[in-house]
């Protein structure tokens, strides 16, 4: 693999961040700086940090980064929950971003287990 582009997750990720991207636009003014920073920055973050990890010599500081895109999955998904309980958004739109979320998740942590596997198959030889 020569790129962070080729890696799956990346790609899923990229999908939530775009339609992160779009959702928030329909929030209210009031929470420009706010609610709207809050998500869109999480979001950029869980790509932002794939890509880092990637470029990184190490297989444990590609896990590490690899880890703190998972954390900032997470705390996307609570800012959309928040949404939610500000009714920016319905029961419908939560569903079809918690099916991209569990997606990305999966991904995230599949892609962790095959680098730690890596690095322990590293430390073998």
């Amino acid at each position: 693999m020569n790129s962070f582009e080729e890696l799956e997750g990346w790609k899923e990720c990229r999908q939530l961040k775009i339609y992160i991207s779009k959702l928030s636009k329909t929030f209210s003014l009031d929470e420009k700086y706010r609610l709207t920073d809050q998500i869109i920055r999480s979001s950029r973050s869980i790509t932002a940090n794939i890509a880092e990890g990637f470029g990184r010599f190490h297989f444990q500081e590609n896990i590490q980064y690899c880890r703190q895109a998972r954390g900032s999955l997470f705390e996307t998904l609570e800012h959309f929950y928040t949404a939610f309980d500000e009714n920016y958004i319905d029961d419908k739109v939560v569903l079809e971003f918690k099916g991209l979320f569990e997606k990305c998740l999966k991904l995230l942590n599949g892609y962790i287990a095959y680098l730690l596997k890596a690095k322990l198959g590293n430390n073998n030889k």
